[in-house]
């Protein structure tokens, strides 16, 4: 029994929750999770369902009969295959912890991606990566070579067929062709409590100010630096005697979880865009499952 899920986006009006569960049950399908939000302040209406197609309907089948439903309200829509996995990019430079993170989860199965590619501008983590059998790219950036670099990378990604681009610690800026090129695909992981401490050395801006709480936000990326959509965060609670080489890796771990739980949310298609903010839905029961321990 497949099983799939539904993102709708369209204006706030009545009638069209009945019309997709409605349209479900026509056609078979037994809704297994739901989730939804009016945003009363931008008319905007959102909902996720996860379900599953118990007659054997077809993901093209659901795709065609759909668009009746969709045209009528003017939706912005997609159905998923919840067996496929989204195949993942993960760009690096000289801190690794996000990335050993993110090729464990996977290689588990904590997280439903497939990792088609690691791209950096050091070669730090050649070794790491070729070890789990993924391919490794290093491409230097600098300030004369930038445009050529970039195009590198779009490269890889058109050839892997990525669907998304993680940086996971990724030290170098994205030009705004390339942000506005991927927009909604990009994820971030800034080491600081957005929006405060922006830019360079977040933590020792915290240190300086005598700050309680750390922590770490990912967020999508955009053309305005450190200022796109916010997708997850999390905070570590310190004290006057640490250090700000404390603060820094204290701080690695809550950043991995982040970008975890960011890249699980966008890759179950729970994260919606909501204007500069988002919306993100809680997990479907056995979304954080693993096949596998090790």
């Amino acid at each position: 029994m497949q099983k799939f899920c539904l993102t709708v986006t369209c204006t706030s009006t009545r009638g069209v929750v009945a019309a997709v569960s409605n349209f479900l049950a026509d056609h078979g399908c037994n809704i297994s999770d739901a989730s939804q939000y009016d945003d009363g302040e931008t008319g905007q209406f959102f909902m996720r369902i996860s379900f599953a197609a118990e007659t054997g309907a077809r993901l093209e089948e659901l795709q065609a009969d759909f668009a009746a439903v969709a045209e009528q309200f003017e939706m912005t829509w997609a159905f998923h295959d919840e067996a496929e996995k989204m195949k993942v990019i993960i760009m690096v430079s000289r801190f690794g912890h996000c990335l050993n993170d993110l090729l464990y989860r996977a290689r588990i199965g904590a997280l439903p991606i497939e990792v088609v590619a690691v791209i950096s501008n050091h070669m730090d983590y050649q070794k790491v990566v070729v070890n789990q059998d993924i391919p490794f790219h290093c491409i230097k950036v600098t300030k004369e070579n930038k445009p050529e670099a970039e195009a590198a990378i779009m490269r890889v990604v058109e050839d892997t067929g990525a669907e998304l681009i993680v940086l996971a610690r990724y030290m170098q800026i994205l030009s705004d062709e390339m942000c506005q090129k991927m927009s909604g695909r990009i994820i971030n992981i800034h080491h600081s409590f957005l929006p405060s401490f922006k830019g360079a050395n977040p933590y020792k801006q915290a240190f300086e100010k005598g700050v309680k709480l750390i922590g770490a936000t990912s967020h999508y990326v955009t053309a305005d630096l450190d200022e796109g959509p916010i997708i997850e965060q999390d905070i570590v609670r310190i004290n006057h005697a640490q250090s700000a080489s404390d603060y820094v890796s204290l701080g690695r771990d809550v950043e991995s979880q982040v970008l975890s739980r960011a890249i699980h949310a966008h890759v179950h298609h729970r994260v919606f865009l909501n204007g500069t903010k988002t919306v993100v839905f809680p997990a479907s029961p056995g979304s954080f499952s693993s096949e596998k321990m090790g």
